[in-house]
């Protein structure tokens, strides 16, 4: 991730991606699996007591500060929805857990100052879309319409008027959702977050027979993080969250962030007792 901000390739004044060659890769979302396993297995073989939780916040700031700075919102925060799925299925005592209540509450008006001016400008923008209709308002305007207009069975695959004449913006990776729902409707929409809601209990379901605690602290922020990725995801595209450019898991294009989620999945496999 270092390496990114040195020689990262510079995306619409976001530097996210290393070029290699024809190819590029997003770090930070092929990171978030492996930090899932170190502080899985790190915050498991003690237990948490207060000088050992500084530790830790320092230790999980360090990547998540590499990740802002690029910046890039969304991950930084799916990345640290998945530490605090790890926080959660760890021994932690009910003091030490108010203290890490109170440090994030902390942090929040922090983080916000280093947000790039676009990313204040959607969360701003978020509360009344029309206030800047042609400008930071506008994808959120684009996609409720697409969600709108697809009503119960949708205009049909290939037929959607938002997607194909692509008022839609990012209709393949962040506005995915939206233009699920104008061509396949509400039905097709539904379908999709069923199927997804299975898989994610399916992920709960190893909790019960992990092979370890630290097994089962990875099985609840993989669970945790996958599950916000889904609810900002499909929230960002009803106009129902800002807009933070989340993909939809093993939906939305994006070679990193499939990786990142098959990597996750690989690993889940090998958590359950035989």
């Amino acid at each position: 991730m270092i390496i990114t901000i040195i020689l990262g390739q510079v995306t619409r004044g976001t530097v996210r991606w290393i070029p290699i060659g024809s190819l590029s890769f997003q770090p930070s979302e092929i990171v978030r699996p492996l930090l899932l396993v170190f502080f899985a297995n790190f915050m498991t073989q003690k237990q948490i007591n207060f000088k050992r939780l500084i530790q830790i916040l320092f230790l999980m700031a360090l990547p998540l500060f590499l990740i802002l700075v690029q910046p890039s919102l969304g991950v930084t925060v799916l990345t640290a929805i998945g530490f605090l799925g790890v926080f959660l299925a760890s021994e932690l005592d009910k003091k030490i857990f108010l203290y890490l209540l109170i440090i994030i509450m902390a942090i929040v008006p922090v983080v916000f100052i280093f947000l790039a001016p676009y990313q204040k400008q959607r969360i701003t923008t978020f509360f009344d879309p029309s206030e800047d209709p042609l400008g930071a308002g506008y994808n959120s305007i684009q996609s409720m319409i697409s969600v709108g207009s697809g009503e119960l069975t949708g205009r049909g695959l290939g037929k959607g008027v938002q997607t194909q004449l692509a008022f839609l913006p990012e209709r393949h990776s962040d506005f995915i959702f939206a233009s699920i729902g104008e061509e396949m409707g509400f039905l097709g929409a539904m379908m999709l977050l069923v199927v997804t809601m299975i898989l994610y209990g399916r992920i709960a379901s190893f909790t019960e027979k992990s092979i370890s605690p630290a097994a089962r602290a990875f099985l609840a922020g993989v669970f945790l993080t996958l599950f916000t990725q889904t609810v900002v995801h499909v929230g960002m595209n009803m106009g129902l969250l800002p807009i933070t450019g989340v993909p939809y898991p093993l939906v939305s294009a994006g070679g990193s962030s499939l990786l990142a989620t098959m990597t996750s999945l690989g690993i889940v496999l090998g958590t359950k007792k035989s």
